[in-house]
């Protein structure tokens, strides 16, 4: 008998949440007789097996690293750029900005962008900049007044003003930040200034104007990145939203990803945990196992409808051997 059996794949600390890459088959085991049989539970630990879980428990997220900045042009030719204040709150190269043509032109190409319901975006330079090239909405149309996601020129970017029309929102959010500490680079502008830059982009999840999480003489440890990775992912499913976007930056994705894939096929694991390249996007799908993002389905039918007998044939031979033992 075929057996349902979860993907093990989960980080074990917060085994309420499941990172699912691609879909595999599983391989029936061949006995001696002319019938194959499926593989045992135990025999499930060391191999591939599929998952199976209700579509309202799920969210697709679409990954996005920003593109090119300056610090790190800088930071590859010299580490020690990465510290100087040179490069505070990096914005993108004119590299950079070819980048993120090329990834808004693929969103379009693949449907992308009618699907996102929602980008949720690091409020730093660099990832704002890339979320609105990427998923910004097209030229402001004469006569119609919207504030525009980002204004004109915005971070010495000498670029033109990108439209709120007709994209999905934009909310920034810190739990998804860079490392903290150290790297100036890393490190962000009053929600003020930002507010100047981005009109269209919702500051409200953040609390303080200043940055008070970044420190000079600390670097945030690569476990407590993880540890706020999964804090950021329990905190989507307060969203209402199926199908997010997230612009955000290498060591963030590279270090929450990397507690997922622990129990699966080895080329899967480097598929969700290897390190993002400026630009690159990746889709994976968010299952929670719990009751945190317990929204009612909205493609399931009842059925039933009008009603009338449909007792399935296996149950109903089930039913009636009970009622002949009864008698």
């Amino acid at each position: 008998m075929p057996i349902c059996h979860w993907p093990s794949f989960i980080y074990r600390h917060h085994q309420n949440l499941i990172i699912i890459p691609p879909p595999f088959s599983k391989i029936p085991k061949k006995t001696n007789s002319s019938a194959s049989v499926f593989l045992s539970v135990s025999d499930m630990d060391a191999t591939i097996t599929p998952g199976l879980y209700p579509l309202h428990r799920c969210k697709t997220l679409h990954l996005v690293r920003h593109a090119q900045g300056v610090h790190n042009v800088a930071g590859e030719k010299d580490h020690a750029a990465y510290s100087s204040e040179e490069y505070f709150d990096a914005h993108i190269t004119p590299l950079g900005w070819q980048q993120v043509d090329n990834l808004r032109k693929h969103v379009h190409e693949t449907g992308l962008s009618k699907k996102v319901d929602l980008v949720i975006v690091s409020p730093l330079l660099r990832t704002m900049q890339t979320a609105v090239g990427v998923f910004g909405g097209e030229e402001c149309k004469d006569g119609i007044d919207v504030p525009p996601l980002m204004v004109a020129n915005a971070g010495e970017s000498d670029h033109p003003e990108i439209s709120s029309l007709n994209c999905p929102p934009f909310v920034a959010v810190e739990l998804c930040r860079e490392h903290l500490g150290v790297h100036p680079c890393d490190r962000r502008r009053s929600i003020s200034d930002y507010r100047s830059l981005f009109p269209a982009i919702d500051f409200s999840p953040i609390e303080n104007d200043n940055d008070v999480l970044w420190v000079a003489d600390t670097r945030e440890r690569n476990e407590d990145v993880a540890a706020r990775g999964m804090k950021f992912l329990n905190w989507l499913w307060t969203r209402k939203e199926k199908e997010i976007a997230i612009v955000t930056h290498s060591g963030f994705l590279y270090h929450t990803l990397s507690v997922f894939g622990r129990d699966c096929h080895p080329s899967v694991k480097t598929e969700i945990c290897k390190h993002f390249a400026n630009c690159e996007l990746r889709s994976v799908v968010l299952v929670d196992r719990s009751m945190t993002g317990s929204d009612l389905a909205t493609t399931n039918y009842p059925g039933k409808i009008p009603c009338g007998l449909d007792l399935p044939s296996d149950v109903a031979a089930e039913k009636l051997s009970e009622e002949g033992n009864a008698k």
